[in-house]
C-alpha cells in the first residue's frame, strides 16, 4: 500500500546566515530557504512521502526562492496561497557547536495572515497526517484560524505538532497557555529539550511526557541533540541514541527528525487515525530512522535534509 499524503501547514522563512566580509564595517549574508514547517515538508518529499505544503508565499525575492526550493524538492504547492505581504526573514548567528541564534524580522509578514476562508478550501480527504507547529500556531492574526483548521481535521486525520518555541519573537508563556489545548488535538508531539526547558522549566523529560499524555497526546518525542531522543507512547518509554556525525550546524535537524519519524510511520500504514495500531517497537524503529535523517542534515550547512537515495547509499555501505 502506497502511503497517503502528509500535509504540512506553516511558515517558510528566509534564513540569512552571517559570513565574513571584506572589511569590519560590512556584513555578508547567505540566504537559504528555511522555516520549521517548510523544512519538514521538504524533508518528507525528499524521503519519498507525498508531501503537500500549506503556506502563504509572498511574491517577493524570498518568496520566489521558497517556491523554487520547495518545488525542486518535490513538495506539492497546489494549495499554497499567493500572498501580497512580504516574506519573513530570520538572521542567524552560529556558535562554536553549530547552534543557531535567530533574530526575526516578521512584523505583518505573509506567514501569519491565514484566514478561515483560505483554509476552508483545503481538501484533506487524501491526507493521512496533518503536521504543523512553530510560529503558525501562535502568531496573530492567523493562529486562531490554524487552530480551528486542526480541530476540524482531527476526527479523521492524524495530527502532529512541533511547538518549536521562538522566545525572541513570541513569549514562551503564549505557548504555555495553548499547549494543553494543542495536546488535546495532537496524536504526535515532537519537541526539543530546549523547547521543554522553555515550556516546563526544570521538569524532568519523563514527567513532561506524562503531563502531555494526560492532556491528550498519545506519542511524545523529545529530541536531545547528541543525547538522542526520548519517546513515550501512552507512558511506555524508549530511548534512542543519536547517530554520530561531523556537525556543520544543527539548523533544521529537529524538523528533519520529525519528517523521518512521520515518513517511517506513514510508510508502514500507521498514520491516518488515532495511532491505535502503534506499538513501542514501531516507535523505536521510526526514531532510529529519524535520527539518521537528522544526523545527515547536521552534516551539511543550513536546513538541507537528505534525499532518500543518500540514505539508501549509506545503508548499502553500512554507514549512518
Amino acid at each position: 500500500m502506497s502511503p497517503r499524503q502528509i500535509t504540512v501547514l506553516g511558515e517558510c522563512v528566509a534564513d540569512a546566515f552571517t559570513e565574513a566580509a571584506s572589511t569590519s564595517t560590512e556584513l555578508a549574508l547567505r540566504v537559504l530557504p528555511g522555516g520549521g514547517p517548510a523544512n519538514t515538508a521538504v524533508s518528507l518529499a525528499r524521503l519519498g512521502t507525498p508531501a503537500r505544503f500549506l503556506a502563504r508565499l509572498s511574491g517577493d525575492v524570498f518568496g520566489r526562492l521558497f517556491r523554487a526550493h520547495l518545488e525542486e524538492s518535490g513538495v506539492d504547492l497546489s494549495d499554497a496561497v499567493r500572498a501580497a505581504e512580504p516574506s519573513t526573514l530570520a538572521v542567524a548567528e552560529l556558535d562554536a557547536r553549530g547552534q543557531a541564534a535567530f533574530s526575526f524580522h516578521a512584523q505583518n509578514t505573509a506567514d501569519w495572515q491565514w484566514t478561515a476562508q483560505e483554509l476552508d478550501r483545503v481538501d484533506l480527504s487524501a491526507t493521512a497526517c496533518l503536521h504543523t507547529g512553530s510560529l503558525a500556531l501562535v502568531q496573530a492574526p492567523g493562529a486562531a484560524a490554524v487552530e480551528d483548521f486542526l480541530a476540524s481535521a482531527a476526527p479523521r486525520t492524524t495530527i502532529s505538532i512541533d511547538p518549536n518555541v521562538r522566545p525572541l519573537l513570541v513569549r514562551p508563556d503564549v505557548y504555555r497557555a495553548r499547549l494543553a489545548h494543542w495536546c488535546g488535538l495532537a496524536d504526535v508531539l515532537r519537541l526539543s529539550e530546549d523547547d521543554l526547558e522553555l515550556l516546563l522549566p526544570g521538569t524532568p523529560p519523563e514527567r513532561a511526557c506524562d503531563i502531555w499524555h494526560a492532556a491528550g497526546a498519545r506519542l511524545v518525542v523529545i529530541t536531545r541533540g547528541a543525547d538522542g531522543a526520548l519517546a513515550s507512547l501512552d507512558g511506555e518509554r524508549v530511548r534512542v541514541p543519536a547517530v554520530p556525525t561531523a556537525v556543520v550546524d544543527t539548523v533544521g535537524a529537529g524538523d528533519s527528525f520529525t519528517a523521518g519519524l512521520l515518513h517511517h510511520l506513514d510508510a508502514r500504514g500507521l498514520l491516518g487515525g488515532r495511532l491505535t495500531e502503534l506499538r513501542l517497537d514501531d516507535v523505536a524503529e521510526a526514531c532510529r530512522f529519524a535520527a539518521r535523517v537528522a544526523a545527515l542534515t547536521c552534516s551539511v550547512a543550513g536546513p538541507n535534509p537528505p534525499w532518500r537515495s543518500r540514505l539508501e547509499q549509506l545503508a548499502t555501505a553500512g554507514g549512518a
